[in-house]
């Protein structure tokens, strides 16, 4: 193989070559490559074999609608070739194969959706080679090791192969290669400090750490010797739980994943009856670097009897996109189309049936390890609480899963909140805010905290979406702070002498000159039931409240507004009872520069930006002098 390799590449150079230019990240991704020192540079074998898998796989569910893809080389196989005296290592594969155009958008002029990504995680310190795989661009990696590349390919059922070859600095070209055996060779021409891999050992040990549960066999091609297999090639999913050990459930994640960290969480089981099938699934421990990507798209993959069908179904709702794993049917037939399988009954109770499963095995980990559930909560919780509002056949059981900061510290379940339910609380409080910190200093908790009434912390964007659509749990509704503030009458303070008596009829004629002097920024200025240390605060009284008011108003096209709030002031603070004597005493005018402090302080306090920043500095500036004066 690796003569036949090798004279294809000194033909090429008599052909009609092309140049091309590598797009502008993966130049700078491959800059990265062949210019860094890594310790860990033997990773690159297993991210071309994990590809080269993938072709295998590909060229098996293609050649069910069309065998004859198959001619002439029925067998499904990697082969690794090493040849010291060329210092080039060989990895052919007898896949898919590619084009000419695919050779040229797949290796170097398409970006792909990770190169971006995994350059600007390396130039932060935190590009490990070992994640490259994870950014879909492991193909690259290949140039840690070598000084040239050349990649020859003949796609199946094309007459003509072509040869790709580039030194990574900046360019590559692609020209005919005659012809050639069906499927795709990576020639490494070796760099001297890493002939190492050359030796039959380390290739061995590399296969067997990172690839032995490759389910295609792996041959080991050395000068005259007869090819061996040096990988077991049972597709792992299909052994008993109970003979999987916890290292090989590693690799084999890392393989689906490209995350080679350990999985927090492992789902092996089978399901027979109605429908049989296998699933192997894996609650990753890491964030995936394509979490939020717009698309939302699962990462599972289909087998039909061992054999690659497609990673695009929606085997999984969008809000477990991030678990990855293997669903492998029996009873599905091999021959249908990726069109047929978004409406296939059968995906459809698999789907149905093994999301159940994660959701069940998802409550079992939070209720019986919960330092581990924890940390896959503080990475997956957002997502997972986008169920609360898609989901509605399956929010109770989300109910039972999801966990939620609070104004008590660390984060507690709806059982834990309910069952410490202060006397007469017949509601599940909560704040919506833009981050932590600013729910923490939010002035509308005071008379909650006043009372000892526990408030959920709602931080995430979807907060704001699911707890408008949420009728409760066990009985109790879910309250705004900024709504609920009436049934605050009904809970006692903790402390009752603290509270101060106010002089509500001053309040009442302060609030009204609040509300003249303030105009339409405001809809109303009316006392506050919740304030016990801040002065004002703002709200909104509407079914939507002020922080989905700001999200969606940050929209493109949304139409919506940010729309005036309520000012509410606080009777027993000393600056309202001034305020309120002075109007007394002086008339709604005497108010008027106070009335518009008010109000920017209280947008100061939520966070908000004030709306005329001269006109607060000038007042404030005002105010400082007459106080020093």
């Amino acid at each position: 193989m690796a003569t036949d390799t090798t004279a294809a590449a000194e033909t090429s150079a008599n052909a009609a070559a092309t140049s091309h230019q590598f797009q502008a990240e993966v130049a700078k991704l491959l800059h990265l490559m062949v210019h860094s020192v890594y310790s860990d540079r033997d990773v690159f074998l297993r991210e071309l074999i994990s590809n080269a898998a993938d072709a295998l796989d590909k060229l098996r569910y293609e050649a069910i609608a069309s065998p004859q893809l198959l001619e002439g080389a029925p067998d499904l196989t990697v082969t690794i070739t090493p040849d010291k005296e060329k210092m080039t290592l060989t990895i052919a594969d007898t896949g898919i194969g590619m084009s000419e155009r695919e050779l040229v958008e797949n290796l170097g002029t398409i970006a792909r959706s990770g190169t971006q990504a995994f350059v600007e995680s390396a130039k932060a310190g935190h590009g490990e080679l070992n994640l490259i795989g994870q950014f879909g661009i492991g193909f690259y990696s290949g140039f840690i090791v070598a000084s040239k590349v050349d990649v020859i390919s003949r796609r199946a059922g094309e007459a003509e192969a072509f040869i790709w070859s580039s030194d990574g600095s900046g360019s590559f070209t692609v020209a005919p290669a005659g012809d050639r055996p069906r499927g795709t060779s990576i020639v490494l021409h070796l760099k001297e400090d890493a002939k190492e891999i050359l030796e039959d050992w380390k290739i061995e040990s590399v296969v067997r750490t990172y690839s032995d549960h490759i389910a295609h066999p792996i041959m080991l091609s050395i000068g005259s010797e007869t090819a061996r297999q040096i990988n077991t090639a049972s597709a792992i999913w299909t052994r008993p739980r109970s003979e999987v050990t916890a290292e090989q459930h590693k690799e084999f994640f890392g393989h689906l994943s490209g995350s080679y960290s350990d999985p927090a969480i492992t789902l092996h089981y089978r399901a027979e009856g109605r429908h049989e099938y296998t699933v192997l699934l894996y609650v990753p421990g890491e964030r995936p670097f394509d979490l939020y990507d717009p698309e939302r798209r699962g990462r599972q993959k289909l087998y039909v009897k061992r054999v690659y069908i497609a990673d695009d179904v929606e085997l999984l709702p969008a809000y477990l996109r991030f678990v990855r794993g293997v669903i492998d049917s029996e009873d599905m037939p091999l021959n249908i189309s990726r069109e047929m399988l978004q409406n296939n009954p059968q995906v459809a109770a698999i789907r149905k049936a093994v999301t159940n499963k994660v959701l069940a095995e998802l409550k079992k980990v939070a209720e019986t390890e919960e330092p581990a559930f924890r940390k896959v909560w503080e990475v997956f919780g957002p997502v997972l609480k986008e169920g609360l509002y898609e989901d509605m056949e399956r929010r109770d059981q989300l109910y039972e899963i999801v966990r939620f900061k609070t104004t008590r510290g660390g984060c507690v379940s709806l059982k834990d909140y309910v069952a410490r339910l202060r006397e007469n609380q017949t509601a599940i409080y909560y704040l919506t805010a833009e981050d932590a910190a600013k729910a923490e200093a939010s002035p509308q908790l005071e008379g909650y905290r006043a009372r000892d009434i526990e408030v959920l912390l709602l931080t995430d964007p979807v907060d704001s979406f699911w707890v408008r659509t949420a009728l409760g749990y066990e009985g109790k509704p879910f309250k705004s702070v900024t709504q609920g503030a009436a049934d605050l009458d009904l809970i006692a303070l903790k402390d009752e002498a603290k509270k101060e008596k106010a002089d509500e009829p001053a309040v009442a004629v302060l609030a009204a000159a609040l509300k003249q002097a303030l105009g339409e920024r405001v809809k109303d200025v009316r006392s506050s039931k919740c304030l016990t240390e801040s002065a004002v605060c703002i709200v909104n009284d509407s079914a939507m409240d002020r922080t989905l008011e700001k999200l969606l108003a940050r929209q493109k096209d949304s139409g919506i507004a940010v729309s005036s709030p309520i000012l509410e002031i606080n009777p027993s603070h000393a600056l309202i009872r001034a305020l309120a004597a002075q109007v007394k005493e002086k008339g709604a005018g005497s108010v008027e520069d106070a009335a518009q402090l008010l109000l920017d302080q209280a947008f100061i306090i939520e966070g908000e930006q004030v709306p005329d920043p001269a006109g607060f500095a000038r007042r404030l500036a005002e105010v400082m002098t007459k106080a020093l004066g």
